[in-house]
């Protein structure tokens, strides 16, 4: 694998800045209710974050493709710092939901870090790359929840006027969201230090750009950006690049759609808190950190990636489905962490395939394509899961597992695809 250094620092950078996000994710039903927001307003205040990732991930990624990856990673990172002040400082539901605008907005950290995990390493070790998004992600899940929780407790808050800082303590009872905004800010701007100073570039902007004219603007509702993913060739000659696309919104899909249906489930059917719900993305975090930072590696050695991937897809959509069965914590916590494990399994080895198809000089165009569709697919579960939520709580993760089931397809369709070749 290509510069082990770089691999490392762009690692340490995402998973700094993701630290915020999973922070602030567990926490924002609950911020919203104290706005008197219904199941689907505090659904559409997920699907915003990723209505705008919708339209500007395809666009940070082509811009890296020619500026570079570091300008877009220290845009999106201090743009990140930005929207987690206005969390902090938001004193209204329509303020919460200008940080969640400027989050999406400014959110093409991922895309651009896959796209540089595709620069320095080669199509063996891809898979492996990749899996340390996931993982990045899987300790942003871990340590965030955990730390949010810690600091919206109240023998947190005791402990600080232990030592002499009542007023400090009382001001953080009242506005008990404010400090995790503003640590997850702190977290954001330490990413933002990390790219400046350690991360080295990776494109060479004197190099000549495919298709530079066609990609300057992309939107992933005109026909003639999907007829130029159609076009791409990648390592792999399979032509496979819009379904693994396609499955990839899906998969995004069925994991936002939680997002808005799980706390509100867990809070209506099972009396748990909000500190109760982070202990629960805790676990999840964990089977992310272990599958797709120590197991992905091992498990592409022994089995293709498209293997890897539909056994991925059947256990999140089993997972999905059980949900509404659960009966008390122990129990959600194994239907939860079953999915965890299926999307532990998938997340990596889509983005690998993705990247396989995607030709050398485009690899950030294609990965802000990937991540713009799984933006719409966050940008819709959510809204999604609150409204069907609102109508019975079983309905959003058995309606979303029938529908993310289509990815088992995809699998086996491109499963087929090889042994025809």
């Amino acid at each position: 694998m290509k510069n082990k250094s770089a691999l490392a620092t762009v690692f340490l950078v995402v998973v700094i800045d993701l630290l915020g996000f999973g922070i602030v994710l567990p926490l924002l039903p609950f911020y919203a209710q104290e706005f008197s927001a219904s199941a689907v307003t505090i659904g559409l205040l997920y699907s915003v974050y990723s209505f705008m990732q919708l339209i500007f991930s395809p666009i940070w990624g082509s811009w890296s493709d020619r500026v570079g990856r570091r300008p877009i990673m220290l845009m999106s990172t201090f743009g990140a710092v930005i929207a987690y002040i206005i969390f902090g400082f938001a004193g209204s539901l329509s303020i919460l939901f200008l940080s969640r605008i400027v989050a999406g907005t400014m959110g093409g950290n991922i895309s651009t870090a896959q796209a540089y995990i595709a620069d320095i390493t080669d199509s063996e070790n891809r898979a492996r790359g990749m899996g340390l998004i996931g993982a990045a992600f899987g300790i942003g899940f871990v340590i965030g929840p955990a730390t949010a929780t810690g600091l919206i407790h109240p023998a947190f808050h005791e402990f600080i006027a232990s030592f002499g800082f009542p007023d400090f303590a009382a001001w953080m009872e009242a506005n008990r969201f404010a400090l995790p905004g503003f640590f997850a800010a702190f977290l954001s701007f330490c990413s933002f230090l990390m790219v400046l100073f350690k991360l080295p570039e990776t494109v060479d902007k004197s190099a000549p750009k495919e298709k530079e004219d066609t990609y300057r603007r992309p939107s992933v509702f005109s026909p003639r950006f999907w007829q130029l993913l159609k076009e791409q060739k990648g390592s792999s000659a399979r032509g496979f690049l819009i379904p693994l696309i396609i499955g990839f919104f899906l998969l995004s899909f069925g994991e936002s759609s939680l997002y808005s249906a799980f706390p509100l489930f867990a809070e209506s059917q099972l009396n748990m808190s909000a500190e109760d719900v982070g202990i629960q993305f805790f676990y999840i975090g964990i089977i992310a950190v272990i599958v797709q930072g120590f197991l992905i590696k091992p498990l592409t050695n022994i089995f293709a990636e498209e293997k890897i991937f539909l056994v991925g897809n059947i256990l999140m959509v089993i997972g999905l489905g059980l949900i509404p069965l659960a009966h008390n914590m122990l129990t959600l916590a194994l239907f939860l962490c079953l999915m965890a494990l299926g999307k532990s399994l998938n997340t990596p080895t889509i983005t690998s395939l993705i990247s396989q198809e995607a030709s050398e000089n485009n690899y950030g165009a294609v990965m802000g394509a990937s991540q713009g569709l799984s933006g719409l697919g966050r940008m819709i579960g959510p809204t999604w899961g609150g409204a069907l939520f609102a109508a019975y709580f079983g309905l959003p993760f058995v309606a979303t597992a029938v529908i993310v089931g289509a990815t088992i397809w995809i699998a086996v369709g491109l499963i087929s695809k090889d042994n025809s070749r």
